[in-house]
């Protein structure tokens, strides 16, 4: 069937809206992407991010190849991802083979990337399409069915699809689908780094110097950590801020374990509550506590949304956080984003091509995002509720289970055999 014209405006320029871009732009589809940053570099915050299987097989989907040689080039192997206890006693380690599974590709195992380098990678060659300062206000929709949207600096954007990328308080949810809600989920998150230097790497001690650890204890917190080193790669990306190597922590901490005035403390402050709480904890993560920057310190109350039944499809989607916004627990919030982009851009090239009518091409995205989108939703608050657990026969419980799967998964991988293939990778 013959191409059709199709104008597609994309509210946000977050992971998801950018990478939604650069596929639709790839294939040739007419985007604009309007984000309310005033400039480039106004987004230099961020911890590690992990890129999983489903985010990997996205980029590669909507990433131009160079750009997606450049993001291969730019993470860094995960290590191992261990559970352990206060003591640092090990309850169960995954490998993470670099390599993923026997004859895979980059797409078939999981990745760790600054967050800011992998902004700069989605920002590639896209100043032709993103229009910085603008904050969206509102649409409308004309009788012929356009939309416009409106900014608050009082230009305008017409279009055939609008797409709220926006985030976790979307304006367009808010106008589109008011009735859908986020919930707190009884968790704060506080994030840390230290700067990984040659004096930290000499007294910092395996196994918490390499890969990722969980730390689990009998209380109503728990401690992940990650260790971060740059690649040569990240220091030929144009305009990259992203850090210099460091441990990143994430302490996740029950709100009623809190104190009453926890938004209001400085960095310092947050700091200092975790160390009192981890005060009969290994030497080895007192200090990685005490030592972390506390001007790095990031208080986030963890929200998640509510269930939402479809709707109508019209001209108007959401993807991202700005619908399914997830605990951070569990990583998978980020991957869910590129997975929207990756479906929402294949349907609109669908739409374009003329081989499905607009809204129908909507409607499927739609569809498959709502169900793998709240599956990762009720498993992220699962891996929370794990995490939090304090009842001390319930944990010695846990622990039980970990070492009997540590057990069989020594077993599984001893030399000579070949590893089984995950699911993610299959």
């Amino acid at each position: 069937m013959p191409e059709t014209s199709l104008r597609v405006l994309v509210i946000g320029g977050g992971i998801g809206g950018l990478c939604l871009a650069q596929g639709l732009r790839k294939a040739g589809v007419d985007v604009a992407v309007y984000e309310r940053d005033r400039t480039r570099t106004d987004r230099l915050e961020g911890y590690r991010i992990h890129i999983d299987p489903h985010g990997a097989k996205a980029l590669h989907a909507c990433l131009p190849p160079e750009t997606w040689e450049t993001f291969v080039r730019s993470t860094v192997d995960l290590g191992s991802f261990r559970f352990l206890t206060e003591d640092l006693q090990e309850l169960m380690v995954m490998e993470q083979d670099a390599r993923g599974a026997a004859g895979s590709g980059p797409t078939e195992r999981s990745h760790a990337i600054d967050r800011v380098t992998l902004r700069e990678v989605l920002l590639t060659d896209l100043d032709e399409v993103l229009h910085y300062d603008k904050k969206f206000e509102r649409y409308e929709r004309s009788p012929d069915g356009e939309i416009t949207a409106h900014f608050a600096d009082g230009t305008t954007a017409t279009g055939d699809v609008l797409v709220g990328a926006d985030g976790v308080n979307s304006p367009v949810r808010k106008q589109y689908l008011p009735h859908v809600d986020r919930v707190d989920t009884d968790a704060y998150g506080i994030g840390l780094k230290l700067p990984l230097t040659e004096e930290v790497r000499a007294w910092l001690q395996p196994p918490l110097s390499t890969g990722r650890s969980m730390i689990m204890a009998p209380a109503p917190f728990f401690l992940s950590i990650s260790v971060f080193d740059r690649t040569a790669a990240m220091d030929d990306i144009p305009e990259t801020r992203g850090d210099d190597a460091y441990v990143g922590s994430a302490f996740v901490i029950r709100r009623s374990a809190c104190p009453a005035n926890i938004e209001a403390l400085d960095g310092p402050e947050l700091k200092g509550l975790i160390e009192r709480l981890v005060g009969d904890w290994h030497p080895q993560l007192r200090r990685l506590i005490a030592e972390s920057d506390p001007e790095s310190a990031l208080l986030v109350p963890y929200k998640t949304s509510v269930p939402v039944k479809p709707w109508e499809t019209t001209n108007v989607t959401l993807l991202g956080d700005a619908v399914h916004s997830m605990s951070p627990v569990g990583g998978m919030g980020g991957n869910t984003a590129l997975r929207d982009a990756d479906l929402l851009c294949r349907q609109l090239v669908s739409a374009r091509d003329g081989k499905a009518a607009t809204t129908e091409a909507i409607r499927v995205f739609e569809a498959g995002m709502l169900e793998y989108g709240f599956a990762a939703v009720r498993k992220a608050l699962q891996y929370q509720k794990q995490g939090l657990q304090s009842n001390k026969v319930a944990v010695s419980l846990s622990r039980v289970f970990f070492r009997a799967m540590n057990g069989m998964m020594q077993r599984k991988w001893q030399p000579g055999r070949e590893p089984a293939r995950s699911a993610a990778g299959r």
